[in-house]
């Protein structure tokens, strides 16, 4: 997702528009750029790469200015240029955008027979030719802006500068994320509240389809219908949004070695005295089937919720990944609920799915770790998983607190439907409190797991196998490998190994495998014979029983401790991201913003 953020300041704005896309990096992007209006006049600066070089431009370059607008760009329409970044300006207007304009062909068609040529290969481009081409036949500013944002079609976050105008930025937001910020005689702009905490704790959200005229003074905000809109201001914890390494080389490693303490937080929150203390109507007595949706981690999360929900409340669970959830026109019942997993919360396929079954099922239920998004706001009820800010790409602490505040909800439906008793539930929550103690001896481990990834780094091909709720981790296992690493690898069932993918199994492919001493061990260290009769790398997780029984003849082996086999998945979680951080590592990859992925992917 790309990332936006506009001033309206009393100081030099073009430090502040680079320290807050500075905040945004983690989104990832691939060019910046800014706008500033000085005197009246409207100019810009744009780089190719990462912002110390949009820094080293203005370095030589200067951009003075107390009015202006920035922009880090993902590249969707056209490739990574300096005439494809943002800001784009043609005649009096500069604009930033998040999303895709769908219709951008039409509007194309439109300015070029007013005799207006486009420079750049982007949809953003005809945004600002609309404008410029509506200013020219009259229109003012405000006049001109609002009049473009009828005729878009598709998802944005837009923010619109004007030569002449220091004291004026028109915003708006249609299914991408967009936040007012409020400062003593300044106003600020961004895309989350992260961009905009050095700045200030005041933050005004848009909602679908608000467009806002925003001075010093101010914000109006409008409504799609076009009418003031009163939308509340509400104050951040700056320390929430506090973006630090810590000591760490990578936000990724920090995020895996937070996940103790922020599992640790989200049973502090969600148990009190031994018991579940999760949010009131949060009642599953009367649902008769779950549909769970996300995207990437988020959704392999929920498909490890799914067993605990059918074994622990016989409840029948569907699980969807959100691109496809809508256009597979699932049957939705009454009685059901749909639950939306999102670390975000401005997932936009997650947020399109969530309002095609809004109207169709009992109640909407999402899982964030941003209380403030768009899911949050428009599910009936939102659980904060509480991980705090993640930075990095590849999700980490998000997906073991998404797995835990899951589990708890696994456990309340198993209460409410009279599968499980209170005895039962107090025993689950026992265990479940023993995890970041298991956690941080997993984490002990780095070194160790450093030493294997050394091998794995060499390697073209890797496969991850799991049996029950092991095997979406083994999904997500790959997931997490290749998403940093860039070696291919992939996530089966181990029961399935026999039904194709065993055909790639040599003395060149590591096949990991995720086998805790459980109920399906025997079963899993079957399959994982056949790799090595055909003289497959073996990489055995387990814990001390599971490799004293079946390390013999494993290529490695790596010894967790032992856990309660429910929640297996989240404590396996750990040597998973460890082993993908030391391949990447290993082979020099960027950690964490690995290349052509987004932190929050915003548009569909």
């Amino acid at each position: 997702m790309c990332g936006i953020v506009g001033v309206l300041g009393n100081h030099e704005v073009a430090p502040l528009l680079v320290e807050a896309l500075k905040r945004l990096e983690y989104r990832g992007y691939d060019s910046a750029g800014i706008a500033t209006v000085n005197n009246g006049r409207l100019d810009r600066r744009r780089a190719v790469g990462k912002l110390v070089n949009l820094s080293d431009l203005l370095v030589h370059d200067p951009l003075a200015g107390k009015s202006g607008i920035g922009h880090t760009r993902w590249a969707t329409h056209g490739a990574a240029t300096t005439v494809n970044a943002h800001p784009h300006r043609s005649g009096h207007v500069a604009v930033v955008h998040n999303g895709i304009i769908e219709n951008f062909r039409e509007l194309r068609a439109a300015v070029e027979a007013a005799g207006l040529t486009p420079e750049s290969e982007t949809d953003t481009e005809t945004v600002a030719l609309t404008v410029r081409m509506l200013m020219d036949q009259g229109a003012s500013p405000v006049e001109a802006a609002r009049e473009t944002l009828k005729r878009l079609h598709g998802a944005f976050a837009l923010c619109f500068l004007f030569n002449g105008e220091d004291d004026l930025m028109v915003a708006a937001r249609k299914g991408s994320p967009l936040a007012i910020g409020h400062g003593d005689g300044e106003m600020f702009v961004g895309s989350d509240a992260i961009a905009l905490a050095p700045m200030t704790d005041r933050i005004t959200y848009l909602e679908e389809g608000d467009w806002a005229v925003i001075t010093r003074r101010g914000a109006m905000i409008y409504d799609e219908a076009g009418r003031l809109a009163n939308r509340a201001e509400t104050r951040i914890q700056i320390d929430a949004t506090r973006i630090e390494k810590a000591g760490y080389k990578h936000f990724m490693a920090k995020e895996v070695a937070e996940q103790p303490v922020v599992i640790a937080d989200a049973l502090k929150h969600y148990v009190k005295g031994g018991a579940l203390n999760l949010p009131e109507g949060l009642d599953f007595s009367t649902v008769d089937r779950l549909s769970m949706v996300a995207c990437g981690t988020a959704s392999y999360a929920t498909a490890v919720a799914k067993y605990w929900f059918e074994q622990l409340a016989h409840l029948p669970c569907d699980v969807d990944i959100a691109s496809e959830f809508r256009y597979r026109e699932p049957p939705l019942s009454t009685k059901g609920w749909a639950m939306f997993v999102s670390q975000s919360g401005e997932t936009a396929d997650t947020l399109a799915a969530l309002r095609h079954a809004k109207e169709q099922v009992a109640k909407v239920v999402a899982v964030v770790n941003v209380p403030t998004s768009s899911i949050a706001r428009e599910s009936d009820l939102a659980l904060p998983i509480l991980a705090g800010v993640e930075v990095g790409v590849a999700s980490t602490k998000a997906f073991t607190c998404q797995l835990t505040v899951l589990f708890l909800m696994a456990l309340k439906a198993g209460l409410d439907r009279g599968r499980l008793t209170p005895a039962q539930v107090a025993d689950h929550l026992s265990a479940l409190n023993t995890l970041p103690g298991l956690m941080n001896h997993a984490m002990g481990l780095s070194a160790e797991i450093a030493g294997i990834a050394e091998k794995l780094a060499e390697a073209q091909d890797i496969l991850f196998l799991g049996r029950g709720p092991m095997f979406p981790l083994a999904m997500e296992g790959a997931l997490k490998l290749k998403e940093i690493s860039y070696i291919h690898a992939e996530g089966y069932a181990s029961g399935e190994l026999k039904h194709g993918p065993i055909a790639l199994i040599d003395n060149r492919v590591p096949v990991i495998v995720l086998a805790p001493r459980d109920a399906l061990f025997e079963k899993t260290v079957s399959n994982m014979q056949e790799v090595m009769a055909r003289h497959g790398k073996v990489l055995l997780i387990s814990d001390a029983q599971g490799v004293a029984e079946a390390g013999k003849g494993c290529w490695k082996t790596v010894t967790l401790p032992a856990v309660a086999p429910i929640l297996a998945p989240i404590l396996y979680s750990v040597p998973a991201q460890l082993l993908a951080y030391h391949t990447a590592i290993a082979k020099g990859t960027d950690v964490d913003q690995p290349r052509n992925l987004a932190k929050s992917v915003t548009v569909e």
